[in-house]
């Protein structure tokens, strides 16, 4: 049974919530600040799958919670629940690193089908560890850069860049399909487990952050690579001409 983290302080949205995971079968507890949340978060004894963090909470709020808890080593899945779903809030909560948000109010089965879709993609991470399938991808090598899927770290000349389940995955699910151009629809399918099919920046917030990761020049990048209209591939050893403005289309 998946464990639920509901960081809320409307107590009836946060009941309401509670009662509907559990009728899907999660287990499911509720904080009402963030600093109680944040102390729960990172405490040794505490263990959840997923955390549903509303971004306007008193004391620190969302976007506060989410950074601290990346800062403290903790890499549990964060979906962003919010009403201030202007590209800057966005933007600014994957900055923080939190793995997705959902525009307040929401319908349920899209609060469902995102939920579902975390933990699909942190078992499917994680399972070659222990199925040993061959057609897993536990670390990948390029340009001086070692990427440890199991770990979800980017090590690279004695530095190391923590990754966030969504981070990893994006970046795994590309590799994987190395010169291959993927859709931004496609990806919102593969990697988020989610049909969208309205107009999203979820995929280009996310490639821009790994692109600061991985470029030595992020605005001319050469690994993660823009295909005009259509959506992105990644390129380990690019030719010598072959450097890609960002133009997010």
């Amino acid at each position: 049974m998946s464990r639920v983290l509901i960081v809320e302080d409307e107590e009836h949205l946060a009941f309401g919530l509670k009662l509907n995971l559990e009728a899907e079968g999660f287990a499911v507890e509720i904080e009402e600040d963030g600093q109680a949340a944040l102390n729960r978060l990172t405490a040794t004894t505490t263990s959840f799958d997923v955390v549903l963090l509303d971004v306007m909470l008193p004391g620190l709020d969302g976007f506060e919670v989410v950074r601290r808890l990346r800062e403290a080593g903790r890499f549990v899945p964060v979906l962003l629940l919010t009403a201030r779903a202007h590209a800057d809030d966005v933007l600014a909560g994957f900055e923080a690193g939190a793995d997705d948000y959902l525009a307040k109010p929401f319908d349920l089965s899209i609060l469902l089908a995102r939920l579902h879709g975390l933990l699909r993609r942190q078992s499917w991470l994680h399972s070659s560890e222990q199925t040993g399938h061959a057609d897993s991808l536990d670390e990948f090598q390029f340009a001086g850069k070692r990427i440890d899927f199991r770990e979800q770290v980017l090590h690279w000349d004695g530095t190391e860049q923590p990754l966030t389940l969504m981070e990893a995955t994006l970046l795994r699910y590309l590799i994987k399909r190395e010169s291959q151009t993927v859709s931004r629809s496609v990806l919102l399918e593969e990697v988020w487990g989610v049909r969208q099919d309205t107009d999203t920046r979820t995929v280009d917030n996310f490639i821009a952050r790994l692109r600061r990761y991985l470029e030595a020049e992020p605005a001319h990048p050469k690994h993660l690579q823009t295909v005009r209209g259509v959506g992105y591939r990644f390129v380990a050893e690019p030719a010598q001409s072959d450097t890609n403005p960002d133009t997010a289309d």
